[in-house]
């Protein structure tokens, strides 16, 4: 069987924790909503921040929501080297040992001490499609994609939750190097 899963592309991006939030954007606030993303529950936010670090800065970062319990910077290698960090890559959480950002929003900045992340590329499934597929939580595959720049991803981590949706998650790094956009299809490799 060929299975064939859609791509969702995702720039920069920070998940912020309540206090950080706070701490950014003032005393009590709450995140606005300006589009749904494609897992249950997620979104983008209206809000942006400035990311700063030790070489340069990137402005306009979305903030992502819900508010998490920790902050979270997610960056593509590019970003990396205009700010001046070396991030490691990561799956979603794992922070121990990253580097910290200052990150600036209208009512303050928050010197954030570890926390910045490249994602790792990651395959969200429901438990149906994943044994459809015949995968598992935390298996590693390998996804091909078409076209002129086709190329071949490897070290996907399969990622599954009974609330998640099926899409592959790559950074723009990622997407532009094969050519993709979102919704674009890859095929799962056997």
């Amino acid at each position: 069987m060929v299975a064939r899963v859609p791509v969702g592309i995702s720039r920069a991006h920070v998940h912020l924790s309540q206090k950080d939030l706070e701490s950014l954007f003032g005393e009590g606030y709450q995140l606005s909503e300006k589009k749904a993303l494609s897992q249950p529950g997620q979104f983008a936010a209206e809000e942006t921040v400035t990311l700063i670090g030790p070489k340069g800065s990137i402005s306009r970062v979305r903030v992502l929501g819900p508010v998490r319990s920790k902050t979270q910077v997610e960056v593509t290698i590019s970003d990396c080297y205009r700010l001046g960090i070396q991030a490691p890559v990561r799956e979603s959480g794992d922070l121990d040992g990253t580097p910290g950002i200052t990150i600036e929003g209208p009512a303050g900045r928050v010197d954030l001490p570890e926390g910045v992340i490249v994602s790792k590329r990651h395959l969200h499934l429901s438990p149906a499609d994943a044994e459809k597929l015949g995968l598992k939580d935390k298996d590693i595959i390998r996804v091909k994609t078409e076209g002129e720049r086709a190329l071949i991803f490897e070290n996907v981590v399969v990622r599954v939750r009974s609330d998640f949706f099926m899409d592959l998650h790559l950074d723009t790094d990622e997407a532009n190097a094969a050519g993709l956009k979102n919704n674009d299809l890859v095929t799962i490799l056997p």
